[in-house]
């Protein structure tokens, strides 16, 4: 049976004007460290005013940096723990 040791929570928060979105995400790990990204969308002026879709992509894009983020880190440390160079890891 699985139990769970460690929970993570992520912040998004979005700022908009009429064409523009830019989310901020940021998730604090249990060593301390806080890992920062940030994702943007843009509307084109034809485009119907949908807030919740362009929080949806900005969103997306910032937590698709985050997760580029935390394999970099994992990476570098596996790697500092085995004192050699390893496979990249893939998405």
């Amino acid at each position: 049976m699985m139990h769970t040791t460690v929970g993570w929570h992520v912040e998004l928060e979005f700022q908009e004007d009429d064409q523009h979105t830019r989310a901020a995400a940021l998730v604090r790990l249990p060593d301390g460290t806080e890992v920062r990204a940030h994702g943007h969308a843009s509307r084109h002026r034809s485009d119907s005013n949908q807030p919740r879709v362009g929080e949806e992509i900005a969103g997306a894009r910032a937590l698709n940096e985050l997760a580029m983020q935390l394999l970099t880190k994992a990476h570098r440390e596996i790697d500092e723990a085995s004192g050699r160079t390893s496979h990249p890891i893939n998405v």
